[in-house]
C-alpha cells in the first residue's frame, strides 16, 4: 500500500505552510465556529485540549479563533504553548471565523501566543489538503477528531472518513459525542450498513468517544477497517 504521506487529489497552488514539528501524535480538530448552546460543547472543547496536553498530542485546526474552534486552540496554547497548535485558515473566512486580531497593512495577525501559528491559504481544498498532511505525517495515534459543529464539521468528517475507506490514510477517524449530539450520524452508519450502501467491514471507520480521554485512548488504539479498498494512490 502507499505511503500515508501521498495525498492525491488538489490542483491548487502549492502553500508552503509551517508544520507543527518533530514526528509526535498530531490531531486534527473539526469543530464549530459557533459555541453551540449547551455550555456542554465548550466544556468538551476544554477537557479535549487537557487530554492533549497530557499526552503531548499537537493539534492541527481550521483556525478560527471563535466557537469551539478557538476553545480548543487557546486552552491548548496556555497549557502547552503556541508551539503546540497550528491553524489553518482560508483568506475569505478570515472575517468570519476570527475575532482578537490586529490589523496589519489591511490584514488581521492573530495572536499566536494566544491561538497558536497561524497560517492563512486561499481556499478550502488547500486547507483540508494541509491538516490532512501534517496528520498522516505524525506519528502512531494521531488521527481526526470531530467535536460538535455544522455543514463544514460533516464535510470534514466525512471526506477524512471516504479518504480512510479509499486507502489514502489509514488514522483514526473519532467523534467526540457530546450529550448525543451525533447519535443520529451513528444511527445512519447502521441504517447504511444494513441498507446495502456500507459494508460490515468498513462499519468501524468512525469510531466513538463520550469523553476526552475516550477520544485519545480510541486514537491510541485504532484498528484498520478490514473493508478498506486496496487502492494504489501512489501514482501521479
Amino acid at each position: 500500500m502507499a505511503s500515508e504521506t501521498q495525498i492525491p487529489l488538489f490542483h491548487s497552488s502549492e502553500v508552503a505552510a509551517p508544520t507543527i514539528e518533530g514526528k509526535g501524535r498530531v490531531v486534527c480538530v473539526f469543530c464549530g465556529s459557533s459555541p453551540g448552546t449547551s455550555p456542554a460543547h465548550l466544556a468538551a472543547a476544554r477537557a479535549l485540549a487537557e487530554a492533549f496536553h497530557a499526552h503531548s498530542i499537537s493539534l492541527v485546526y481550521g483556525g478560527g479563533t471563535i466557537g469551539l474552534m478557538g476553545e480548543v486552540a487557546k486552552t491548548l496554547v496556555s497549557l502547552s504553548g503556541s508551539h503546540a497548535v497550528h491553524g489553518i485558515i482560508p483568506e475569505a473566512l478570515v472575517a468570519f471565523e476570527q475575532e482578537g486580531g490586529r490589523r496589519t497593512a489591511g490584514r488581521t495577525v492573530i495572536n499566536e501566543k494566544l491561538f497558536g501559528r497561524t497560517t492563512v491559504v486561499p481556499d478550502m481544498h488547500t486547507r483540508k489538503q494541509l491538516m490532512a498532511k501534517e496528520v498522516m505525517e505524525g506519528g502512531p495515534g494521531s488521527g481526526f477528531v470531530a467535536l460538535s459543529g455544522g455543514y463544514g464539521t460533516l464535510e470534514e468528517l466525512m471526506e477524512v472518513t471516504t479518504w480512510n475507506q479509499l486507502g489514502i490514510h489509514g488514522k483514526g477517524v473519532v467523534i467526540f459525542n457530546v450529550e448525543g449530539y451525533y447519535d443520529g450520524l451513528i444511527q445512519w452508519v447502521k441504517t447504511a450498513v444494513v441498507g446495502g450502501f456500507i459494508s460490515p467491514g468498513n462499519a468501524g471507520i468512525l469510531v466513538e468517544a463520550l469523553d476526552a480521554e475516550e477520544v485519545v485512548k480510541q486514537l491510541e488504539e485504532y484498528q484498520v477497517a478490514e473493508g478498506r479498498f486496496k487502492l494504489d494512490w501512489s501514482q501521479k
